[in-house]
This record gives structure tokens, C-alpha cells and sequence, in this order.
């Protein structure tokens, strides 16, 4: 058993890349599902003639979807296999295998077969016509109320840190060209947002509604908790909403304190009278003390993030790797 780190030697970027596509596939508790993943993908580049290579990179499964994965790299000369230390997340996982392509075009797509391979075409289609990014929009949200709220929320985190309208449409269904890599080729932080990180290297995005399947092979990995929890990391990570929100925050409640305060002079003076005591007093001291707990709450969450940078935490650490050769295999 070998063991390797994020010194893998990905292509550089110098080396010109040939004319394909790379299939990244994020693998958790598939073992199921990944035989006929990969037999419609096989099928699909077959009939459209394109080169292609799959990637399937196993992010801690619990069962037995990386032996599953080393019988596929075993028989299918194109499909290559990555094992992660332990579970690092779906989008590190994605990292991995995006600095791992060898093709001109990369396209991500869940494990679960709830991405038909039949609307890949759609996708490539797209990208041909000049765009850097496109995501594989549901024409409807397949899952339930309480999912697709955190989904929607997400997805709002997601245009805040991303800058851009097309966040609203960003499905783990998506193909971009292989060269955007170069822009964070030098990433190491342990917080990833793979929708975030491509926004760095191209501006074309775009969107094609494409088919989402309901998931008819075990369950769903993405809880709501999990969704919400990525939220806050894209927004925290990527973006300075929060402390510009304190900011904002801390200014409001100063002017109020201060009007407040000439309230309470004017009243005197007028009146002779004061307000209420204990019960006033109390009221703005709670207002008070939270917008300074949320305001040091905020950022202390940024200074945690830049503890964990300068610790120098991997991304994720490759345990093995499967597949054969290290020039792509054509279909």
C-alpha cells in the first residue's frame, strides 16, 4: 500500500492537454451504483467518438465501493481510481480528481446515476460554444421541501462568494474547460468550493437545464445539515459578507444608542422625567452585548480560518491510486 500526498505530479501548466474528456466522479457509499455509472458513460463516448478517461475518487466510503473501484480500473482501461485517506468532503474530493485529468474538457457528475451520462452531450455542446463553465441546471428540484430550501440557501451563499447570477443555477452536474485549474493550481486551503474556485480562472458561465433522475440506489449523502454547513464555509471562506454585515451592524446600533440617548436628554429635559430603569437598562445592554458577540463571533471565524491556513492542512491526502499507463486511453 502506498501512500501519497498533494505532491502528485499533476500536468503542468505548460503541458498542452489533448482533446477529451475527463469524467470526475466523487465516490461515497456507491458500491452499487458505479458498475452502471460507468457502463452508460462507456456506452455514451462510444456513440459520440470522443476520447475519454473516468475518475473515480473514493472519499472514505464505508462499504465496499473502493474494491469496487479497483475491479472497474482492473477491466476498463479508461477508468482510473483514487482512495482518499478518510473523508475530506465532496468538493476536495472533486479537487483530487480535477488535478488529476489528462483531457482538454472536465465534467463532474454525483455517483448515485441521478446525472443521466445521456445529457453530457448537452453540456459539452455548450462549452463549445465559447463558454468557460456550464452547470447542468435540474429542470426541477428532484428532492424534498426541506432539502431543496437548504439547497436554495446554499445556492444564494454561493452567489455572494461567487459574484455571479449563475450561482443560482450551480449543480454538481458541470463541465468546464481543464486550463481553469491553472488559476488555482497553487490552492492548499482545506475548505473547498470547487464552484468558488473556477469563478477564479474564467468569467463565461452559463447554464443548460438538463434531466435530473430521483436517486434509485441507496440514500442521499448530502444532508440538509450538511448543505447549510457548506454554505457558511463559501461564505466565510470566500467572501468578507459577514464582517462587512458586523460592520454594519455595529454601525446601526451605534447611531440607535445614540438617539437613544438623546431621547432620554430631551425627555428629561422637556418632562423632567426619566424612562423606566431596570427594564430599559436591560434592553440595551442585551442589544448591545449581542452585537458585539456577533460581531466577535464573526471575526474570530475568520481568524480560526487563517489558524488552519497557516497550519498547513492538506486539501485531501491520496492514499492509492489505480489505472494504467500515464497517458490517456481513448475509447
Amino acid at each position: 500500500m502506498t501512500m501519497q500526498n498533494t505532491s502528485v505530479n499533476w500536468p503542468t501548466i505548460s503541458e498542452p492537454l489533448p482533446s477529451g474528456v475527463s469524467v470526475v466522479v466523487p465516490v461515497y457509499n456507491s458500491e452499487e451504483s458505479l458498475p452502471l455509472l460507468i457502463e452508460q458513460l462507456a456506452a455514451l463516448f462510444a456513440s459520440i467518438g470522443r476520447q475519454y478517461e473516468i475518475i473515480l475518487v473514493n472519499d472514505g466510503s464505508r462499504d465496499r465501493s473502493w474494491t469496487v473501484v479497483q475491479e472497474l480500473t482492473a477491466k476498463h482501461p479508461h477508468v482510473r481510481g483514487f482512495d482518499l485517506m478518510r473523508n475530506f468532503g465532496q468538493h476536495n474530493a472533486l479537487l483530487c480528481g480535477v488535478r488529476a485529468a489528462r483531457y482538454d474538457t472536465i465534467v463532474t457528475m454525483d455517483d448515485d446515476l441521478q446525472h443521466p451520462p445521456e445529457e453530457v452531450p448537452k453540456l459539452l455542446a455548450k462549452l463549445d460554444a465559447g463558454f468557460d463553465v456550464v452547470y447542468g441546471a435540474p429542470q426541477e428540484l428532484p428532492h424534498g421541501m426541506l432539502r431543496n430550501l437548504a439547497s436554495t440557501i446554499t445556492k444564494i451563499a454561493l452567489q455572494t462568494a461567487m459574484g455571479s447570477e449563475t450561482a443560482r443555477r450551480v449543480s454538481a452536474f458541470r463541465a468546464f474547460r481543464t486550463c481553469l485549474r491553472d488559476a488555482f493550481v497553487q490552492f492548499g486551503g482545506s475548505f473547498v468550493s470547487l464552484d468558488v474556485l473556477l469563478t477564479w480562472g474564467g468569467v463565461r458561465f452559463t447554464h443548460e437545464f438538463v434531466r435530473h433522475e430521483p436517486r434509485k440506489i441507496g440514500q442521499s449523502n448530502y444532508t440538509t445539515r450538511k448543505l447549510i454547513t457548506h454554505a457558511f464555509n463559501m461564505i466565510t471562506g470566500f467572501s468578507t459578507l459577514p464582517l462587512q454585515a458586523a460592520s454594519v451592524l455595529g454601525f446601526g446600533l451605534t447611531v440607535f444608542g445614540f438617539a437613544l440617548l438623546m431621547w432620554v436628554v430631551v425627555l428629561y429635559v422637556v418632562e423632567g422625567a426619566a424612562p423606566p430603569g431596570f427594564t430599559f437598562l436591560a434592553s440595551v445592554i442585551s442589544i448591545f452585548s449581542g452585537a458585539q458577540l456577533f460581531s466577535l463571533g464573526m471575526i474570530g471565524e475568520y481568524l480560526a480560518r487563517v489558524h488552519f491556513r497557516l497550519l498547513d492542512k492538506p486539501t485531501y491526502v491520496v492514499r492509492r491510486a489505480e489505472g494504467k499507463g500515464q497517458e490517456p486511453h481513448s475509447a
